[in-house]
């Protein structure tokens, strides 16, 4: 039987589509962050190195809207993250201890959904619904929101690392005597510690930079940095946006890096 060659980095145009696609998806995250530095209030002509634009974000005309939007986009991220995690912990041990149930495959269905479905659905359904219930738009519409869609991003990462804890864990725990809270609490929770904190930390970067689904279902006067520089940007692109884009750019890079080296380091034991 002859061999076929499954490496898809031998075929042929593979490495010109690669550096194509990294291109057209890092060139524009690179200029930004490089004009961020000009010294020049126009977005186009530089002028030399400088941190202006940095220091404008705090202390220039729009510093206040700006600390406010971003005190909003971190604390929804963070209470938002924490909520989605907790109940997506509880989701997980549900669906991968609790054996089998009745609609089980539906329940996966339920979770996973707002990962295909368009964003821009989830936003306009739950527009809807606040406006059915009577839930006045502002806070906390953004912060049920959030958790609502975090969800299935905290559970893909957590029921992953589940799915690789074998149950004899558990089962030794108990033949022991200790009860289920004490095994689930004592050996599965510490097992399962690098899943929880790479789905916390997805579910706190899908948050914080939500704009979608927060610039439909946010009230008047209640902004996050996604809005806010989304505002901003209508009345004209201005070197201060950029450099506030480079910081939540930063903020996301540095978590999905943590993420990465809590997974890898587990891997490695």
């Amino acid at each position: 039987m002859a061999h076929v060659n499954n490496d898809i980095k031998t075929y042929t145009g593979f490495r010109a589509i690669t550096l194509l696609c990294l291109v057209v998806l890092y060139a524009p995250l690179v200029i930004v962050t490089i004009y961020s530095f000009n010294a020049s209030q126009s977005i186009t002509n530089w002028e030399g190195i400088s941190l202006r634009w940095y220091a404008d974000v705090f202390t220039g005309p729009e510093s206040g809207k700006f600390k406010t939007a971003a005190f909003n986009s971190f604390t929804i991220a963070i209470i938002a993250a924490t909520a989605s995690t907790a109940i997506a912990t509880l989701a997980a041990t549900a669906m991968v201890r609790g054996g089998t149930f009745k609609l089980r495959t539906v329940s996966f269905g339920l979770i996973s959904l707002p990962l295909m479905v368009p964003e821009i659905v989830t936003a306009v359904a739950t527009l809807i619904f606040f406006n059915a219930i009577g839930f006045t738009r502002g806070y906390m519409t953004i912060l049920v929101a959030h958790i609502a869609f975090c969800i299935p991003f905290a559970y893909l990462p957590i029921s992953a690392r589940m799915q690789g804890i074998e149950d004899s864990f558990e089962q030794a725990a108990m033949d022991l005597y200790a009860t289920r809270r004490q095994a689930f609490t004592r050996i599965l929770m510490p097992l399962m510690a690098p899943g929880i904190i790479s789905g916390f930390l997805l579910a706190f970067i899908v948050s914080l930079d939500d704009f979608i689904i927060t610039n439909f279902v946010k009230g008047a006067g209640v902004e996050t940095l996604p809005t806010a520089i989304f505002g901003s940007v209508k009345q004209g692109i201005k070197p201060n946006i950029m450099a506030i884009s480079t910081m939540l750019l930063s903020v996301s890079v540095v978590m999905v890096t943590i993420s990465y080296f809590v997974s890898k380091s587990d891997n490695t034991k």
